[in-house]
């Protein structure tokens, strides 16, 4: 093993890539009743086991939403909530999945989505009826146009876990161009984005349109490099890195873990520019009406990337009861790699935390 590897720093510091970011937190009210009424929901499939989903009720996916979707009506934010739920259910099964069974789960999935009021076959696993109960209530929220784009949205999304099982199985570390590409689906961000549209009727061609785009990629960029900046520590000490870009630029550009960091920070420095590049080149529909739909999307868009940044270190996803101390020192310790390094054991929090690597995902 490289050197660069073996020779790990102790303790290191988290760039503050979001110093400069103009959205601030905020938080939906109806932040507590709708964590009742999600939590439950999820936890009536018994998808984990009780010890499981303790600690995934520790991280939180209520406030995720919450803080993703401030604008949104009780009913809107509830459709979040259940999503972030939806995400990590399936990403606890698809992260131990071969392709072949990946690709089964996929397809349950989307059968479920596009036949949302059709019964799940018995004995089938728990995601189609999850999907197809979350699906089932967001269509009686949601414009047409929100559920087409959702459904093609997510379809990609699928798509993309399943070859990310694909080079799990391979031990493929993608180079940091094929990486993005693959990650951009793998996130989940672009149908977390869509829920903003729940009473919009945005067309395709406006969302289509190439400054749009850039800003719903660039958006999703730093919401990849904020969770592989987070769960870099944890996957670490699982030995579950090779899909995190601080891994993937340490072994394609030979830099240390600092200057992997670094690169990084300059990295989102330099797509945070060209998000607001883009945001000022979105053009007049010529409609104020939609102008002012197109204006609400984008604001979400931008909300997403704080949102994902503020719950990394509210919840306990990645640094357990020392989030809201790191996110003001940015100082984090090197957790122990699994088995324990020198007799340190690794935290409950790590080794009971559900593997799903999202916000989003990161989902």
């Amino acid at each position: 093993m490289s050197s660069r590897f073996s020779n790990l720093p102790s303790y290191y510091t988290l760039p503050d890539t979001l110093r400069n970011w103009p959205w601030q937190r905020r938080v939906n009210p109806w932040l507590a009743e709708v964590k009742r009424e999600s939590s439950a929901w999820a936890e009536s499939f018994q998808a984990f086991s009780p010890r499981a989903q303790t600690a995934f009720n520790m991280c939180d996916f209520n406030l995720l939403a919450a803080l993703a979707y401030p604008r949104l009506s009780k009913e809107g934010c509830r459709i979040g909530a259940d999503l972030m739920n939806l995400y990590f259910v399936i990403d606890e099964y698809s992260d131990i999945a071969d392709t072949k069974l990946a690709r089964i789960q996929a397809d349950i999935i989307m059968d479920a989505l596009r036949n949302p009021l059709k019964p799940r076959p018995a004995g089938e696993w728990v995601g189609g009826e999850c999907t197809r109960s979350y699906w089932a209530n967001a269509i009686q929220f949601s414009t047409p146009a929100c559920q087409r784009h959702f459904i093609d949205s997510f379809q990609r999304y699928t798509d993309a876990v399943v070859q990310q099982a694909d080079d799990r199985g391979k031990h493929i570390i993608r180079n940091l161009d094929d990486y993005f590409a693959l990650r951009r689906s793998t996130v989940g961000a672009k149908p977390s984005y869509i829920i903003n549209e729940i009473n919009l009727n945005l067309p395709d061609d406006v969302l289509l349109e190439e400054n749009m785009q850039i800003l719903i990629e660039t958006a999703t960029d730093m919401i990849i490099i904020a969770n592989d900046l987070f769960s870099w520590n944890v996957e670490q000490a699982k030995g579950d890195d090779l899909h995190n870009c601080v891994t993937i630029i340490m072994h394609h550009l030979g830099l240390d873990h600092a200057g992997a960091l670094a690169y990084i920070s300059d990295l989102h420095d330099r797509t945070a520019d060209r998000f607001f590049e883009a945001q000022a080149k979105v053009p007049s529909t010529g409609s104020a009406e939609l102008d002012a739909e197109v204006d609400f999307f984008v604001d979400g868009v931008g909300m997403w990337v704080r949102a994902n940044d503020q719950w990394s270190f509210e919840g306990k996803r990645y640094f357990g009861p020392d989030g809201l101390t790191i996110q003001r020192t940015r100082y984090v310790k090197r957790l122990p790699k699994i088995g324990g390094e020198d007799g340190q054991p690794l935290p409950e929090y790590v080794i009971d935390a559900p593997r799903a690597q999202l916000a989003i995902a990161v989902l």
